[in-house]
């Protein structure tokens, strides 16, 4: 069994969640509280596990594994059917660029560190954080919304969950917290409808995570 270390509404602890659930994984999940104490990911305990103080870690055997997209890529190795990747090598490559999009075009300059490093160096005001998130989140999924044109069929890449995928829905999530208007992308939309449907995703969902807030 794995562990995995977790806070319920990380978009990268939630594309774990869904890859353990999609190849039939089981799995402890240990919620870390990213605000909590000043958020429980800075604790010494979890800087041993992950010096840059961040979630998920995937912990095998006791080895611990952070970054989301390293933990992908270690199941899909590890674990390869049902698979997570395309065998035609292009394909494959698309899916990392697509997933890239998310991981290293949007999420890091939305999420709660940078927000609060924003407020705490700069004196940027809350309102304005916001404002600054909800411009990369806006313009990463403009942009995922054109190359989808090119790869989607089903889901992002073609017509089986990929990478692409796991990334996909937590950042359209997050989409929405920050009140950008996801009706301009409707060709995410549709491939999120048919992905939140199945049964990978509704576990993995902040709502059924046992840390979930009411």
């Amino acid at each position: 069994m794995y562990t995995l270390r977790s806070y319920f509404r990380s978009s990268a602890s939630w594309r774990v969640r869904i890859a353990l659930n999609h190849k039939g994984l089981a799995y402890e999940t240990v919620p870390v509280h990213l605000l909590k104490g000043g958020g429980e990911q800075h604790a010494s305990h979890h800087h041993r596990l992950n010096p840059m103080e961040q979630l998920p870690v995937l912990l095998v055997d006791g080895v611990p594994l952070a970054q989301s997209l390293a933990v992908l890529e270690y199941l899909e190795e590890r674990h390869p059917t049902p698979a997570l990747l395309p065998t035609e090598p292009v394909l494959r490559a698309r899916v990392r660029q697509l997933s890239e999009v998310v991981n290293s075009g949007i999420q890091p300059l939305q999420n709660l560190f940078v927000m609060q490093q924003l407020g705490v160096q700069f004196g940027v005001a809350r309102e304005a954080q916001q404002a600054w998130s909800r411009f990369w989140i806006e313009h990463g999924l403009r942009a995922l919304e054109e190359l989808v044109g090119d790869t989607g069929g089903r889901c992002c890449v073609g017509d089986a969950v990929t990478f692409a995928d796991l990334c996909l829905i937590p950042q359209l999530y997050n989409a929405r917290r920050f009140s950008v208007a996801v009706d301009r992308l409707p060709r995410l939309l549709a491939i999120e409808s048919r992905l939140v449907a199945l049964p990978a995703f509704v576990l993995a969902h902040p709502d059924q995570q046992p840390d979930a807030e009411a």
